[in-house]
């Protein structure tokens, strides 16, 4: 069970508002980010809320082998909250977990960052 979490809260996103806004946005940047080399994702759900003519943010996750990544959007406050999980019990998966999550940031491109890293088992 020994791993790598990964957590963060953005503040002051200036990316594209649809990244905020749409969750097919988000699934398309969070796949993209996860197909780095020692992350395999096996699955996956997103979920837009408002509706397609007002969306109103979006949350997901993806299932990787090697554990999970969870992400939530705020588009009125320019806000993101991030998830991402690594299981390191055949192979150490830190640094792929942490070079997914600063292409995360920087997909973002947020003023402020709050984050943790909480080493487990």
């Amino acid at each position: 069970m020994h791993g790598l979490h990964l957590i963060a809260e953005l503040h002051d996103c200036h990316c594209a508002p649809q990244l905020l806004a749409d969750a097919s946005e988000l699934r398309a940047l969070c796949l993209q980010i996860c197909s780095v080399p020692g992350l395999t994702p096996v699955g996956e759900v997103f979920h837009q809320f408002g509706s397609a003519s007002s969306p109103a943010g979006a949350t997901g996750a993806v299932v990787l082998a090697e554990s999970h990544l969870a992400i939530h959007t705020w588009p009125e406050l320019a806000a993101v909250t991030l998830d991402l999980y690594v299981c390191n019990f055949s192979q150490d998966n830190s640094a792929a977990a942490r070079l997914a999550f600063e292409q995360l940031l920087a997909a973002f491109s947020p003023d402020r960052v709050v984050r943790r890293e909480v080493m487990r088992g």
